[in-house]
């Protein structure tokens, strides 16, 4: 799961940004080690039961829709032959549909045609990018319905793979992705894609900044991910606990029954 791709990033992308160098020198690894790109959509249809997977699948996201993505990790992609899937949020990208908000410079829409004419997965993220499980049933409804509608007027298909914000769902959040039309959704969990996960709560490992090489090639091996991210695990338990609290406060102050209470 990769973010913005940056030279110079602004500090609130800073962390979860890469360099083009490293970017570059991290798909080349992925090459010389015989890694085979696929999209979201297609690992979904594998184990749905279509044509079966490469050896050595990979799954390579950006989320957000940063600018360098068009810039930088493009052409790296390109002389590779790799594919890869782009979640945007549509109230971010710069156009008609723009909401502001967005904490880096973002794509143009002309710009995600051209990386879905290239072969890249246009997939949706949200409208304004907010914690879509304390958001009420109509917010929910209107980000993730709006993000679809957006993306099929502009590029002419509607999206079949959604991301969550920050990585934060629900059942109630992804009943929701369901019946607007998203048939997979991708967390975050930092931890390997596996079939038993269900195809709306697939997780993926986080690329940061911070990210040495040979930190690279431990965790697309799958080796030592539990310990590299053990202290994200658990401030994200304790979070989603915060979380579901605040929201359960929220709806019980303003009289309501949560969805999430009536089918936890």
């Amino acid at each position: 799961m990769y973010h913005a791709v940056a030279r110079d990033p602004r500090p609130s992308t800073r962390a979860l940004s890469v360099s083009p160098r490293a970017f570059t020198d991290q798909m080349r690894l992925l090459a010389d080690r015989g890694f085979a790109p696929v999209t979201t959509a297609r690992l979904a249809a594998a184990w749905r039961g279509g044509p079966p997977l490469p050896h050595h699948p990979v799954l390579i996201t950006f989320d957000d829709g940063y600018e360098g993505v068009h810039r930088h990790a493009l052409p790296v992609l390109a002389a590779h032959g790799f594919t890869a899937t782009l979640f945007v949020s549509t109230g971010w990208l710069r156009g008609p549909y723009e909401t502001g908000g967005a904490p880096d410079t973002m794509l143009g829409w002309g710009q995600v045609r051209e990386l879905a004419e290239a072969g890249m997965e246009i997939g949706g993220h949200s409208h304004t990018h907010p914690q879509l499980d304390q958001l009420t049933d109509e917010q929910l409804w209107f980000e993730v319905l709006c993000c679809r509608e957006i993306i099929d007027e502009q590029l002419g298909r509607a999206p079949v793979s959604f991301a969550y914000p920050y990585g934060y769902s629900s059942r109630r959040v992804r009943r929701t992705v369901c019946a607007a039309g998203f048939a997979q959704s991708l967390a975050v969990g930092n931890a390997l894609a596996r079939r038993t996960q269900g195809p709306y709560a697939l997780e993926r490992v986080t690329v940061r900044r911070s990210t040495g090489l040979r930190e690279f090639e431990r965790l697309v091996d799958g080796r030592e991910i539990a310990w590299n991210f053990a202290g994200d695990h658990v401030l994200t338990k304790g979070y989603a606990l915060l979380r579901r609290s605040r929201r359960l406060v929220r709806v019980v102050t303003q009289g309501r029954v949560p969805f999430a209470a009536v089918a936890p």
